[in-house]
């Protein structure tokens, strides 16, 4: 005698249950992977706005640093102007400087019999027009200005007999040179610089 066993109902069953379980592997799966892209997408977006505040602190220290170029700029151009000033005025000293030794060497150096009619300087170099009694008393004007301290160069330009009323008189153009001043306080150092030099010579 044969016993027959119906296994439909208990493959079913197994059936049933592999499918549910794959069922709850295949949601855990999901829902581990849905895990995993948010954290990686909260991480990502984490990192981006760090980023944009690095950024937006980058931008405002560069602002910063920008205005300040701009102050320094401004500064290095005042200081530039400050400094063409500062040279102007030492010039304009030192010109009047110049025009007063010009002047002052112009009498000592003078001969008898020697008129100047102008004076014109124009930077060290100084031109004279004027009148003597001879061609002699014009060289004895040039040896002068060689032998003076103040002024160098002389070069007669022209020299022509002129009438001045009743007396016949020699008119000449005369150029020279206008010498660096050197003022009283730096030829002081000077000598106070030279002194302890000789010392340790």
């Amino acid at each position: 005698m044969s016993v027959r066993v119906n296994l439909l109902p208990h493959r079913e069953e197994r059936r049933k249950r592999a499918r549910k379980h794959f069922g709850m592997l295949a949601f855990m799966t999901s829902v581990l992977g849905l895990a995993i892209v948010g954290a990686v997408y909260l991480v990502n977006e984490g990192s981006i706005n760090e980023q944009k505040e690095r950024n937006a602190f980058m931008k405002s220290e560069i602002a910063k640093l920008d205005k300040e170029i701009d102050e320094i700029k401004k500064l290095k151009d005042e200081i530039a102007a400050l400094l063409a000033r500062k040279q102007v005025i030492e010039t304009l000293q030192s010109d009047r400087a110049q025009t007063v030794y010009l002047l002052d060497e112009l009498v000592r150096q003078m001969p008898e019999g020697v008129f100047l009619k102008t004076v014109k300087q124009k930077g060290p170099g100084i031109e004279v027009i004027g009148y003597a009694q001879s061609n002699a008393r014009v060289s004895a004007l040039m040896r002068n200005i060689e032998s003076s301290p103040w002024l160098a160069s002389p070069n007669l330009v022209e020299i022509k007999a002129t009438n001045i009323g009743k007396m016949r008189v020699s008119e000449f153009n005369l150029k020279f040179a206008l010498k660096r001043v050197v003022a009283k306080d730096e030829s002081k150092d000077a000598k106070g610089a030279a002194k302890p030099a000789a010392k340790k010579g």
